[in-house]
């Protein structure tokens, strides 16, 4: 089961969840990279379905994913994808990360049966509100938990809102902005997983993205929350390789190490 399968990615704390894109150089490399990074150290992958508009994120990102739309790439080719990666030998967690009109336009429940059915594990739409996110969530009852985000501004209300009922663990946007590269993680950041520790459910865990680039940067996220995001960085490192799958597996790696305090 999903929930469980993401349960014990977290028996190992903290975490370490990188995002790829599907079909980013290509959509050949894309699958090579996601390979490496799920058995070269991360704990979890965040799976990227490419979209037009993704609102979220940064320059980087952005280019990733509309190279990967000028390949052609669909919401059907990152589900084959997904089954693929198992087919592979990849066993972590994989939680798709993209935004709802693709989803919305593949048909809700036949999205959550064809996600089921390739192996994935959760969803995250960073522009799906909780106040609108019901007919999502009713399609994927009993399957893929929809991972909830937080940012530093939420108000306190609506924060236990969207805390009341989270599966799988919670997406704390450490930053205000979009995705991308940062000299350093916000001071504010321990008071604000202190905050929402108090609303979440007691052991649901708490994963930190936007701006995390460096292990050393993780390494320090890591004492303060279950779980560390690295997107841009992780897409950059692997998009300026002339071997993009080995570029993954040593990404992984010492993003992994440093986590583990090496």
């Amino acid at each position: 089961m999903p929930l469980a399968e993401i349960d014990h990615a977290f028996k190992r704390k903290p975490a370490f969840m990188p995002y790829f894109p599907v079909g980013y150089p290509t959509l050949a490399d894309s699958l090579d990279a996601l390979e490496a990074l799920g058995k070269s150290g991360a704990d979890l992958i965040e799976v990227g379905i490419p979209f037009s508009d993704p609102l979220a994120d940064g320059p980087v990102i952005q280019e990733a994913t509309q190279t990967a739309l000028r390949n052609s790439v669909t919401l059907r080719h990152v589900l084959d994808s997904v089954a693929e990666l198992r087919r592979r030998g990849v066993a972590v967690p994989l939680v798709l990360m993209g935004y709802y009109n693709p989803i919305y336009q593949f048909g809700l429940e036949a999205f959550s049966r064809a996600a089921a059915a390739a192996g994935a594990d959760g969803l995250i739409v960073p522009d799906l509100p909780v106040e609108e996110s019901a007919e999502l969530e009713a399609a994927l009852a009993g399957g893929l938990p929809c991972i909830r985000m937080l940012a530093p501004t939420t108000a306190a209300e609506r924060a236990r809102k969207i805390c009341a009922d989270a599966r799988g663990f919670l997406y704390l946007v450490s930053v205000t902005g979009v995705t991308g590269v940062r000299e350093k993680v916000s001071a504010d950041l321990p008071g604000f997983i202190t905050r929402v520790r108090v609303a979440a459910p007691k052991g649901l865990p708490l994963c930190v993205g936007f701006g995390i680039s460096t292990p050393a940067q993780a390494a320090e996220v890591g004492r303060i929350a279950d779980g560390v995001i690295v997107g841009t960085a992780c897409v950059r490192a692997i998009a300026s390789a002339q071997d993009p799958k080995r570029a993954a597996a040593e990404f992984a790696g010492a993003f992994r190490k440093a986590l583990d305090g090496g």
